[in-house]
């Protein structure tokens, strides 16, 4: 009879330690293929491979496509990839960022769902915003497990969060109870009792994420076309529509939850609002340049005109200092609020 053979992990800000830990209490003889997303830098040298297999007992390795998915063994996805499984094996792709991440962690856990249904437990760790939520409701859809770090041990509890506020979760535990829960369900036979049938979102999501055009696998049968644009491409976003928790993806394949489209469209609006404080600076530049220059011709009537504008372009950049600084505060206050209000709801 199977048993949770396949276990995913994702983790972000904050989880260096927590996954350490976890990784140092798993035995040698650990009857499950372990996978993990953290997320960073596009240009990370992508050491945590061998940071993971010098403290503990199980080998560690960077994924590559085409590897064998073995038990007792940990892969680690790569810089800029989304690490994904299929029966046959691994899978490390360059698809469209999810939630503006590569690797993803949703990316991760969909296709771990997909192709192997209740033998998955997905395990959410410490981290900033919700990549990861829309992964566990998958693997909890298809029968399988999901496990979230308390959120009062992680660092950033948002990643806990906002699992919690969107799957029916089956373990909340710290990170030393968590070892002994893996230990003890990797010996449990599994069952497809509770499994939902499979969502046709599951599958095309799946396969954008592998490669495939997002229009030939059918991204337009899922849903309908939003007001919003990506913040990626500025292609045209489509809301899915399913039981899943709300989400958005473009024509193109990038993919948005509603937390990770708010703070994508923030990032736009920071960069466009410091881009016209500079536009408005420079112009304040030219302008106390002609002063000078009208000054020095002895054009008096020119240079009280131009004293005008410079007094004018002045208010102007005040104000959208100001905007900027406010616009900031404020999407991480909603950010923050929006966590703290999730946790504290039943789940």
């Amino acid at each position: 009879m199977p048993r949770h053979d396949i276990i995913v992990v994702g983790a972000s800000a904050g989880a260096f330690d927590t996954l350490k830990q976890l990784v140092a209490g798993l035995p040698a003889d650990f009857p499950a293929a372990v996978l993990i997303v953290r997320h960073i830098a596009p240009q990370g040298p992508g050491l945590l491979p061998e940071i993971l297999s010098a403290v503990g007992s199980l080998p560690a390795v960077q994924a590559t496509d085409g590897d064998a998915l073995l038990p007792g063994r940990m892969y680690v996805a790569p810089p800029d990839h989304h690490l994904l499984v299929e029966p046959a094996g691994i899978r490390v792709t360059r698809g469209p960022k999810e939630n503006r991440f590569r690797p993803s962690v949703d990316a991760l856990f969909r296709s771990a769902a997909f192709a192997f249904g209740s033998r998955v437990i997905g395990v959410i760790l410490s981290g900033y915003l919700d990549d990861g939520a829309v992964g566990l409701w998958a693997v909890k859809d298809r029968g399988g497990v999901a496990i979230v770090q308390d959120p009062a041990e992680a660092v950033y509890p948002s990643m806990p969060n906002h699992a919690l506020r969107n799957v029916a979760v089956d373990y909340v535990v710290g990170v030393r109870a968590m070892i002994d829960l893996l230990i003890a369900l990797t010996q449990e036979p599994v069952t497809m009792e509770g499994a939902a049938p499979m969502a046709k979102s599951m599958e095309i999501e799946n396969r954008i994420a592998m490669g495939e055009n997002a229009l030939d696998a059918g991204l337009l049968t899922l849903g309908s076309l939003s007001p919003y644009t990506c913040p990626e491409c500025h292609g045209v976003l489509v809301q899915l529509r399913d039981s899943g928790p709300a989400r958005f993806r473009c024509h193109t394949g990038h993919a948005f939850s509603l937390n990770g489209l708010l703070a994508a469209i923030g990032e736009s609006i920071d960069k466009t609002l410091w881009g016209t404080v500079r536009v408005l600076e420079e112009r304040l530049l030219l302008l106390q340049q002609m002063e000078e220059h009208a000054r020095d011709i002895q054009a008096e009537h020119l240079a009280i005109m131009i004293v005008q504008q410079i007094n004018a372009a002045k208010q102007h950049i005040q104000i959208v200092r100001q905007i900027a600084l406010s616009q900031a505060s404020l999407s991480s206050e909603i950010e923050g609020q929006t966590a703290i209000n999730q946790y504290q709801e039943p789940s």
